[in-house]
């Protein structure tokens, strides 16, 4: 068995179900469109009951709102499109009056053009005073007319911009900005960089906050030289979350700043917690930001990315899981955020005329959450998916923001699609989200069908399958970190099923997850189970097996695209 204690006894970010809130779109307090803090305050006790162990709050800091609040201009401030300080400071308090725990997102990487820093740079010939907080290098030609090289931005086009002088002409030098011209990167070889840093920190964990979700934490350090990458087109981090290893990704230096991190969240009591938004090649290089002096968890994108295909799905668990375990860390599952299309519209089949079948996708993401929240170590839940909501599409250019739909002249869409404003009550815009009629983002009208006061009640609603199995993965031992095994199934139609077995542990029985992605109904063999604790759909049936071991013996019948958990 696990060395691990009793789920009350070890760490709560080990086992969580932790919920992203976007602000911008999770819900409107004053009816101007915007989602604001003091909406989330308003909607912190559908949270408690929907189940989640805590939430994380992508950024609400003063920013001009170039790329969504990703841009920070001051990392103490709360915006004034999106409330007060004091309002962050009360949510943290009701939040734990109702047991969630709070974590918030910081970005390090880069901040915004708006930032003191960056606008006393520009006060300042380039190279020297507040330059060194960034990356500002002379370009490339007899005047320094090309880029210093060829790294590109994940935005879309080159990663750098020239610096003007007083009048507006071209000095030859460059700054380096991976995202926006309108979010510097900062240089983190600087000691005042690291020490600011450090500093915001502490102001919000001495607020109380639990924890930080750290954006772009595989970026914090570039190679030294700023070789060449090699890079020849675009690779747009708004379409899938692609990186590749380059120089300015996944540079050792990385790890040297969050031991530095680990220290200041440790000296608190209990300590604070981080997770990092790591992209890298490969789940052994995923780990190293997880050994036991750097961050606590790191988003798995791995199984985000893989598509609805067993072998896919078994070679990515398996992987993730053996890494992790190298280094003591639990695994960390996710399937949607606000950076991807949705998964409910991610994992539908697309016929060859490019039509989506949203039903099919629907069932698959249901399936494939319930198979998710069974695996070993903590999950992430991003707003709206517990509705079921899919990806909107076909939001008209004038109404777009992502900066990756501008860059890009309209290539790739950007991330609009997954940040539309969630849809709460009523028929009609914007659908509960605010007092009145306005959303920042335009609903399509089937947000009046998905609203959370349509679903609720509803047995067969999306909303209650989320509510269920967050109760039930709650009340069973066997789930959250700890041991698990692969169930085999000799039958042909075995290779289209994922079984995962969580072993009875702390005076609770054993669980049996199984998600069922071929074409066919599955009969599952008799000594596995009939006793249903939450299915996916109704694609679950008990009925007399035909299977030459087990003939005339009640087992379950498993339609495709299904998932269920059994009483092992």
């Amino acid at each position: 068995m696990s060395p691990l204690p009793p789920r009350g006894e070890r760490p709560w970010w080990r086992d969580a179900v932790i919920y992203q809130i976007y602000p911008r779109s999770f819900a409107d307090a004053n009816g101007d469109g915007m989602g604001d803090m003091a909406g989330i305050r308003s909607r912190l006790p559908y949270l408690r009951d929907l189940g989640v162990d805590a939430i994380w709050i992508s950024p609400f800091y003063r920013s001009p709102m170039n790329d969504a609040g990703y841009d920070v201009a001051d990392y103490e401030t709360v915006d004034p499109s999106l409330g007060t300080t004091e309002d962050a400071e009360l949510l943290i308090r009701e939040a734990h009056d109702l047991g969630i725990r709070v974590i918030f997102d910081i970005v390090p990487n880069h901040t915004s053009s708006e930032h003191p820093w960056f606008q006393e740079a520009l006060r300042t010939p380039p190279g020297e005073g507040m330059w060194a907080r960034y990356h500002c290098l002379p370009g490339r030609g007899e005047h320094g007319e090309e880029p210093p090289n060829d790294w590109r931005c994940t935005f879309g086009g080159i990663a750098w911009t020239q610096i003007p002088d007083a009048e507006g002409n071209p000095t030859g030098w460059w700054y380096l900005h991976l995202f926006d011209h309108t979010q510097p990167d900062v240089n983190w070889e600087n000691p005042d960089v690291r020490a600011e840093y450090e500093r915001v920190l502490r102001h919000w964990f001495d607020r109380g906050v639990d924890g930080f979700r750290i954006d772009v934490a595989h970026g914090l350090v570039k190679a030294p030289g700023y070789p060449p990458s090699g890079e020849t087109e675009d690779n747009i981090m708004g379409v899938m979350g692609e990186i590749p290893e380059q120089p300015q990704w996944d540079q050792p230096g990385v790890h040297e700043v969050f031991r530095e991190w680990r220290a200041v969240a440790d000296s608190y009591d209990p300590p604070k917690v981080f997770v990092g938004e790591v992209w890298v090649g490969s789940p052994e290089r995923l780990a190293r930001y997880l050994r036991p002096d750097e961050l606590h968890t790191a988003f798995n994108f791995d199984y985000l990315k893989t598509p609805w295909w067993s072998d896919g799905m078994r070679q990515v668990i398996d992987s993730t899981t053996e890494s992790a375990g190298l280094v003591g860390a639990p695994c960390t599952w996710v399937l949607s955020n606000h950076d991807v299309w949705r998964h409910a519209t991610r994992l539908a089949p697309i016929d060859q005329d490019g039509v989506i079948d949203a039903e099919r996708g629907l069932a698959r993401a249901r399936a494939g959450t319930l198979f998710m929240l069974a695996l070993p170590g903590s999950a992430y839940v991003y707003q709206g998916e517990e509705l079921g909501l899919p990806e909107v599409l076909d939001i008209p250019a004038e109404d777009r923001q992502d900066p990756v739909f501008f860059r890009t002249g309209g290539v790739a869409l950007g991330r609009d699609g997954c940040r539309v404003p969630l849809p709460w009550s009523g028929t009609e815009p914007s659908y509960g989200f605010g007092p009145g009629p306005l959303s920042w983002l335009p609903q399509p009208p089937i947000w009046a069908d998905l609203s959370v006061e349509r679903q609720t009640g509803d047995p067969g609603s999306t909303l209650e399958l989320y509510r269920t199995a967050l109760a039930v993965r709650r009340a069973e031992p066997a789930l959250g970190d700890g041991d698990w095994s692969w169930r085999e199934l000799k039958h042909p139609h075995g290779r289209h099923l994922l079984a995962v077995e969580r072993p009875a542990r702390d005076g609770g029985g054993g669980v049996l997850a199984v998600v069922n992605v071929g074409k066919d109904v599955a009969t599952l063999p008799a000594s596995w189970g009939t006793e249903v604790l939450v299915a996916s759909g109704d694609g679950v049936a008990v009925v007399t097996s035909g299977d030459a071991e087990d003939e005339g013996l009640a087992a379950v019948a498993l339609a495709p695209e299904t998932a269920v958990w059994l009483r092992a």
